[in-house]
């Protein structure tokens, strides 16, 4: 383990990663099995400044830059895929979009709480339904006065099953908008549920709504904004911890492959030695490595405010979700028997990959906007002797 000076202690991203390091890492099993993320975790989370790391320190937060943020995201989730989860829907759905879409009047109301861990949210946009077509959503709202009222029901709702805060998404007429609805406002129900391939810690249930009053002022940005505003603003910030999400998970296969192969021995010799375990080994590496990059690129796009930070974000998520699955899977192979056994944390790594190429985007619907990113950008049509961007 590294040795850090008293003053990196004091720096949130070193501290995030001794926290993982100690506090998470040997329980992450124990948290899959269980299929709960234990309140004293979060509490530590809380106290350790995790939940409003990327919240502007006026709110409560460490105000992190989004590469020092991505950073504190890896080791986390190199730690234990169903904290870092935590991170995804509480601070980077939630707390990042109401930091940037909320009215400071909200943001005073729920963001430092949400900040300080006082508070816990949640993004509730999935249904039944509807999930990459985030806009078919059946859940109703309508204005009555003062208040609006929500009907619906949405589903896998992630820390929905802990959840004080819920971030709600509905619709009146194909008119979108978005509200913070409490958890104890009358007409909430929460349902739990369980049985998953991945992230079984992380509390998910259903969440109904009947009749559920809630203030006007707790609209987000304004009526009809709730898709194209304030949902896209939250997926950019999700896809880009779940971007981080997939180096942390395939690093961590990486060194559990890499420590298997260079003590198992087969047939006289360390298994490390054999050339097909050298090339998954090699090709792991360089994988991780590039994914990394990719990642710290959106960050750097994010931090410039760029154009192209969106789209950046988009091509990390894909690829850092795509080799998360292949360098798991060649870390089941490489361990064996032993990789398909939950004594082992290569099974849990290459369950947990799986669940990264499904949410916040399928990794088809990414490909569908990078394709079409590609043909924007780089489809040239020769007339007239010169080159012409379609």
């Amino acid at each position: 383990m590294r040795q850090v000076s008293e003053e990196q202690t004091r720096d949130p991203v070193v501290r995030a990663r001794l926290f993982a390091e100690h506090e998470l890492a040997d329980r992450a099993g124990e948290f899959d099995r269980t299929g709960r993320l234990p309140r004293d975790v979060i509490r530590k989370m809380a106290d350790e400044g995790l939940l409003g790391a990327a919240v502007p320190k006026r709110w409560g937060g460490h105000g992190l830059d989004p590469l020092a943020y991505g950073e504190l995201t890896e080791s986390v989730g190199k730690a234990c895929a169903s904290t870092r989860a935590l991170l995804t829907v509480h601070t980077s759905l939630v707390c990042e979009t109401l930091a940037e879409r909320a009215s400071d009047r909200l943001k005073g109301k729920y963001l430092t709480d949400l900040a300080t861990g006082r508070r816990i949210g949640c993004f509730a946009l999935s249904e039944a339904e509807a999930g990459s077509d985030a806009a078919s959503v059946t859940t109703r709202y309508v204005k009555k006065g003062d208040i609006f009222v929500l009907d619906g029901r949405k589903k896998w709702i992630s820390f929905a099953g802990i959840a004080d805060l819920l971030l709600v998404f509905a619709n009146d007429n194909g008119v979108s908008s978005a509200f913070l609805v409490e958890r104890d406002m009358p007409g909430v129900e929460i349902h739990p549920m369980s049985g998953f391939l991945g992230n079984r810690a992380t509390h998910i249930a259903e969440v109904s709504f009947t009749d559920v009053e809630v203030p006007a002022e707790n609209l987000v940005s304004g009526i009809g904004l709730g898709f194209g505003f304030v949902a896209n603003t939250a997926l950019f910030h999700g896809r880009y911890s779940i971007a981080w999400a997939g180096v942390a998970i395939a690093q961590a296969a990486l060194e559990v492959m890499c420590a298997y192969a260079t003590e198992r021995e087969q047939f006289g010799t360390r298994i490390g030695s054999h050339q097909l375990v050298q090339k998954m080994v090699a090709d792991a590496v360089t994988q991780v490595a590039a994914a990394r990059e990719l990642c710290r690129r959106a960050g750097r796009l994010r931090l410039e405010r760029s154009t192209d930070a969106v789209m950046a974000t988009n091509i990390a998520k894909y690829f850092s979700s795509t080799i998360a699955q292949q360098v798991t899977s060649d870390a089941v192979q490489v361990l064996g028997g032993n990789g398909c056994w939950d004594q082992y944390p290569a099974e849990r790594l290459f369950r947990e990959a799986k669940i990264l190429e499904i949410i916040e985007g399928t990794s088809q619907l990414q490909q569908l906007m990078i394709a079409d990113y590609g043909y924007k950008k780089f489809a040239v049509r020769s007339r007239g002797g010169e080159d012409e961007v379609l």
